[in-house]
């Protein structure tokens, strides 16, 4: 099978001599193999497994995101992903991710609420200029 992982920017993977996959979908665990008939799912977060003849073994974090397979290829998009050998490797890789993201959230937030809070006292100056 050929695998191609999409980002929103970018496209992340693009494998071919896919063996066999297993991926995370709102159903549980779905496994692909080449002659499976066509289908599309939505993913959840989680890891997919692919093997390759040569590699063995190969994983993908994924957040989120659509599958959807036609013949012999298998497209997923999703927002973020990240690719190792190493499953325990990985791990720490995407908690490093998702800690830099929860502070990049706070930050964001916090700066949405200060700019409500500047938009509604300067609505309020308004209302009492009338």
């Amino acid at each position: 099978m050929n695998l191609k992982i999409l980002l929103p920017s970018r496209v992340f993977a693009d494998i071919s001599h896919v063996t066999s996959l297993v991926v995370e979908t709102l159903a549980g665990s779905m496994g692909l193999l080449p002659h499976r008939l066509d289908c599309v799912a939505g993913l959840v977060p989680g890891i997919l497994s692919y093997v390759l003849p040569d590699s063995g073994a190969m994983y993908v974090a994924l957040d989120g995101g659509v599958l959807a397979k036609s013949g012999s290829d298998v497209l997923i998009s999703t927002r973020r992903a990240m690719s190792g050998k190493d499953l325990a490797a990985l791990h720490e890789a995407v908690k490093k991710d998702f800690q830099t993201l929860d502070a990049r959230e706070r930050e964001v937030r916090a700066a949405v609420a200060k700019m409500e809070g500047a938009f509604l006292g300067r609505l309020r100056e308004l209302q009492h200029a009338r």
